[in-house]
């Protein structure tokens, strides 16, 4: 074990060392260059991390003030504990040993509006404060993240060198990238989580559709799932569900998805993701019906009280197996597409509100290796974005345009089947209606409207000329400019 000694040896220090902190400072300490110091409140864990991997050369500090003497200058330490107060508390421990210029990094799913009050609060201290999206979970921080930084400029001229030495590299390129400065990392981090909500409630309709309507085996579904990651919809989520869908229960001999309680945690960064588009008027109805249906999942004593209402009479039925799934297929990769666009609208109308500078076709390249949504076709979204750096809707992109058409007919088929048959494919149907309706020359929004100005007097727009208009509904129901009242 390297004991602390007179002279600042380390160029980076992590505090929290339960597993995502002890692996990223085991991913720091394996590259050349770093020198890391560490840092748990339970001396334990700092111990129990030093004997297990000496070969690291970690620098242990007892206290804060240890911790700050065997840092450079800058000090730079990436506090890895649990969002909230938690990370509020180590803050606050380490500006008392800190001094201006130094870096603080939050590595935790901390919230957007959060880091931006902190960076706020530690920026009035002289000390940067950098709110750091990390993914890839355990593995990632060992082996290789991508890490979605914000902060101040300054504070990427120290940081970016160490953070390049430990990201997921992805065709040669590391999987990091200043995303924008106070919130802007954790905010792109919330919305990667969200479009893994959708990704993964994508692939759990597609299996159960399979499973009903082919009877095959989930072991069978799995070399499906297999066959599928050889192609466009290659992804480490892809790849995830053939393994778990072969896996038997040791106990029962069963299938392990079998099992398992069908009743889906979250942690919250996706019920984040939702709250923020609704903050900012940006349909993530995907995403949306995705963190709604793990809630449904989790209110087993109502689906058991529901179990007896009425249901169509007959259960769904193939005819050709091989093109049902294929049918499937590319439902699945419509409705992801759909999942990711309405991500990447609420990125950019993020960064429209709290003034970031994001380069979308960056954050589309950093997300291709070391994170929970890597996928092919991410390599299309950053060319697109790099044809039309001011895309509107990712979906008219040339690529997007082509594969949806191929697969719109398949889509629809599954959609109805789904529902004819009384299976629940939520993400699939809210999915297909978004694109719908971006597509819908006309909206029936204009009846919502008038409702709203009979009610309301909200006023409404015309098609045919300027300004904005009530009509007088419990008088003679003439027609009125509105009166400006700002």
């Amino acid at each position: 074990m390297t004991e602390q000694n007179d002279r600042p040896q380390a160029n980076i220090g992590v505090v929290g060392l339960a597993v995502m902190g002890s692996n990223l400072a085991r991913n720091l300490a394996s590259r050349d260059g770093n020198t890391v110091a560490v840092y748990n409140r339970t001396r334990a864990k700092t111990d129990e991390l030093i004997g297990a991997h000496a070969e690291a050369g970690f620098i242990a500090a007892s206290s804060y003030a240890e911790f700050a003497a065997s840092l450079v200058r800058p000090r730079t330490a990436i506090v890895m504990v649990k969002a909230g107060r938690p990370t509020d508390a180590v803050i606050d421990e380490l500006l008392a040993v800190f001094e201006p210029g130094d870096i603080i990094v939050d590595g935790g799913n901390a919230l957007f509006t959060d880091t931006i009050r902190r960076e706020q609060a530690v920026r009035a201290a002289g000390v940067d404060y950098v709110g750091m999206g990390v993914s890839g979970g355990e593995e990632g921080a060992l082996l290789g993240p991508s890490l979605m930084p914000g902060g101040s400029d300054a504070s990427w001229v120290t940081l970016g060198p160490i953070l390049r030495s430990i990201a997921a590299v992805a065709e040669g390129e590391p999987c990091v990238t200043h995303v924008g400065h106070d919130g802007a990392g954790h905010f792109v981090k919330m919305v990667h989580n969200g479009i893994e909500y959708a990704d993964m409630q994508l692939i759990a309709e597609a299996y159960d559709l399979i499973r009903r309507g082919t009877g095959r085996s989930p072991a069978e579904i799995a070399d499906v799932f297999a066959q599928w990651n050889s192609g466009e919809l290659e992804s480490y989520l892809i790849e995830i569900t053939a393994e778990v869908l072969r896996q038997q229960d040791a106990a029962t001999g069963a299938p392990l998805v079998d099992v398992i309680a069908d009743q889906a945690g979250a942690k919250g960064t996706g019920g984040w993701t939702v709250q923020t588009a609704i903050d900012l008027g940006v349909p993530v109805s995907g995403i949306a019906e995705a963190v709604f249906a793990r809630s449904l999942s989790s209110h087993p004593e109502q689906r058991a009280v529901a179990a007896a209402l009425p249901g169509p009479a007959s259960a769904l039925t193939v005819q050709d197996p091989d093109a049902f799934i294929e049918d499937v297929r590319l439902a699945l990769f419509a409705s992801k597409i759909v999942a990711y666009s309405q991500g990447f609208d609420e990125i950019r109308a993020g960064a429209a509100r709290y003034d970031w500078t994001i380069d979308l076709g960056a954050v589309a390249r950093i997300w291709r290796g070391g994170c929970i949504i890597r996928a092919q076709f991410l390599n299309r979204i950053a060319d697109a974005y790099a044809l039309t750096p001011d895309l509107q809707v990712l979906l008219t992109a040339p690529y997007f345009v082509e594969a949806l058409g191929r697969a719109q007919d398949a889509w629809r088929r599954v959609v109805a089947q789904a529902a004819a048959a009384g299976i629940p494919s939520p993400a699939f149907s809210s999915s297909l209606a978004y694109y719908d309706g971006l597509r819908a020359d006309r909206l029936p929004a204009a009846l919502i409207q008038g409702q709203r100005d009979f009610f309301g007097a909200h006023t409404y727009r015309r098609t045919d000329r300027e300004g904005t208009f009530h009509t007088l509904w419990s008088g003679d129901r003439s027609e009125v400019p509105a009166v400006d009242t700002h």
